[in-house]
């Protein structure tokens, strides 16, 4: 295996921690959650497939992998300003 798709493997097996903590989290629970950590592993994820996709040259890979990183980001946004409203009150 060379060093591309050992990265895209790494990005894969990122990706799919996302999916593992959420159902890891939820069963604790009892009910649907999704914690901090799977916007981590999807951040994580989605930039190292990104960077493969781009070295593939695959555009579809490309633009959904793109858009995907610009939406984990707005959510990791959310989670830390509602945290930062809540300790100021």
């Amino acid at each position: 295996m060379n060093f591309w798709v050992i990265l895209g493997l790494v990005g894969q097996f990122l990706f799919f921690m996302r999916f593992f903590v959420q159902w890891m989290a939820s069963e604790k629970r009892g009910e649907s959650v999704i914690p901090v950590a799977f916007w981590y592993f999807s951040i994580g994820g989605s930039l190292i497939l990104l960077t493969y996709a781009i070295y593939r040259k695959d555009p579809v890979f490309i633009l959904g992998q793109s858009i995907g990183s610009f939406v984990y980001l707005r959510n990791l946004t959310f989670i830390y300003r509602k945290k930062k409203g809540i300790a100021k009150e």
